[in-house]
């Protein structure tokens, strides 16, 4: 998987079309408040921003070779994890032990205080851990996010056992091809 990278330029790295994503997530991505998932590990060693960073920019990709909207499966992804704390002590301290069922809930309330999102926005993020959560996704943008999580968080959980799947594995080397996201 390609890391998203946003550079000193504050342009988007590592892709041609990076500039055209990135013109749509760039107020999020400098957010203050964005800027705090960087505090806090997702997956493996990235950061929740860094993988949000990701599933935006696959969101983006994809919805876009689909002719779907684009720009608010960016935005979305950006903020689908948007929650500001670390998840991996979370049951100590709260004694929650549901993250994965609660968490989008949380992203949203955190997106809606410090952002105006849309009705797709808002429903990008609330069903991006569908089947986990009972409501399935009703937008075709929606159900995206829920590859693209997947997706990325396997990648960035694997690390490079991910590369040893795609090559050693056929049927996960079609899959990766099939729904177009890059290839290591």
């Amino acid at each position: 998987m390609k890391k998203i990278r946003i550079g000193r330029n504050g342009r988007a790295r590592g892709d041609e079309g990076g500039e055209e994503f990135y013109e749509c997530i760039k107020d999020l991505a400098h957010h203050p408040a964005v800027l705090e998932m960087k505090k806090y590990i997702q997956h493996g060693t990235t950061t929740c921003y860094q993988h949000c960073l990701n599933v935006a920019y696959y969101n983006y990709r994809l919805c876009k070779r689909l002719g779907l909207d684009a720009r608010r499966a960016a935005r979305a992804g950006m903020l689908h994890d948007f929650f500001l704390y670390d998840w991996h002590e979370h049951v100590a301290r709260t004694g929650e032990h549901f993250h994965g069922l609660t968490h989008p809930r949380v992203a949203l309330r955190n997106a809606r205080k410090y952002f105006t999102l849309t009705p797709l926005e808002e429903d990008i993020i609330l069903k991006h851990m569908w089947p986990l959560t009972i409501v399935p996704p009703v937008h075709p943008e929606s159900f995206i996010i829920c590859l693209s999580d997947k997706y990325c968080g396997i990648c960035e959980t694997a690390g490079d056992r991910h590369r040893l799947f795609y090559h050693r594995y056929p049927l996960y080397r079609r899959m990766v091809r099939s729904i177009g996201f890059l290839h290591p």
